[in-house]
């Protein structure tokens, strides 16, 4: 049988399938679909300090292999999750990532502090580059001096590792992960969506209400792909990959380009056991393959 589990350094996962921020809300909506505990872990919506109404709608749109979400990253805050949502998810047998949103680094620090406080958190990721928050899409993983400000900030308020979120939409993937990793990132999670736009033709508008959104899906994967690369080839921390990913096949590219984990994200909105396929598919690929340990692949790209 197949030894699934992976090392993070900081956080050994039974397997190496995580659930994204954004498309698994807070675990609890996906229990009637899945067990929870066989996954690797997940990560919950952002959360800001404080609620957040998100962005007016429309938020989504369907695009060719792919999905353009401008929600704002609408969230309850931590006061709630803590009282309302924690209880529930610490006696599950599982990693519990929380992603942390801020509109400025005292925020960032503001929401780790706080959650510093709560049991039965596995890690925060950091999340300093989603594209739909403001209207053109900035963020501070566009800058490396940005990004490591950020980490600094965090990693000395919390007592949890810290894994930051890039963002695909800069020049030098690699120069911003650099900079994660200097300023003291345990590991860094990427892609996140593609600044993206779509039009209704017939009324000459922008079908999305904040005009600009993240394109996610299918269609971002060999993009994603590429990047983790990259980044895997130069840093010592792990790399999350993260883009498009709906089957074992998918996931493996990940982990053969260097991704020492993988999460699934836009799938679990059209398939809500889309992270068990994706498990069951590398469980099949190492039997047929002879693979004793799954981490044996990891990285093993022949170029």
């Amino acid at each position: 049988m197949t030894d699934l589990s992976v090392d993070l350094g900081f956080l050994r996962l039974k397997n190496p399938v995580l659930a994204a921020s954004g498309t698994f809300g807070y675990g609890l909506e996906f229990e009637p679909f899945l067990e929870l505990e066989r996954l690797g872990g997940f990560v919950v919506k952002g959360l800001y300090y404080g609620p957040r109404e998100g962005n007016p709608p429309p938020r989504l749109v369907e695009t060719p292999s792919g999905l353009i979400n401008a929600i704002g990253l609408q969230g309850i805050g931590v006061a709630a999750f803590a009282e309302k949502i924690l209880p529930r998810l610490r006696s599950l047998k599982t990693a519990v990532i929380v992603n942390v949103c801020g509109a400025s680094e005292e925020e960032y620090v503001r929401v780790v502090e706080f959650l510093d406080g709560c049991e039965g958190i596995a890690a925060y990721e950091l999340n300093i580059s989603c594209p739909n928050v403001q209207k053109d899409g900035a963020c501070p993983a566009f800058s490396p001096e940005a990004t490591a400000a950020i980490v600094r900030e965090v990693k000395r308020a919390g007592r949890r590792p810290v894994i930051t979120k890039l963002s695909p939409n800069v020049t030098s993937v690699v120069e911003i992960a650099l900079a994660a990793q200097e300023a003291g990132t345990d590991a860094v999670a990427l892609v996140n969506t593609f600044l993206a736009m779509a039009i209704d033709v017939e009324t000459r508008r922008p079908k999305l209400g904040n005009v600009l959104g993240g394109l996610s899906g299918p269609a971002i994967r060999p993009i994603a792909v590429r990047m983790v690369w990259q980044v895997a080839s130069r840093l010592k921390v792990p790399v999350i990959g993260v883009g498009g990913i709906r089957t074992g096949t998918d996931a493996l590219e990940f982990l053969i380009a260097g991704a020492r984990a993988v999460q699934v994200g836009t799938a679990n909105l059209v398939d809500p056991d889309a992270c068990l396929r994706v498990l069951a598919g590398l469980e099949d690929y190492c039997r047929r393959h002879g693979i004793g340990r799954l981490e044996e692949i990891v990285g093993t790209v022949k170029t």
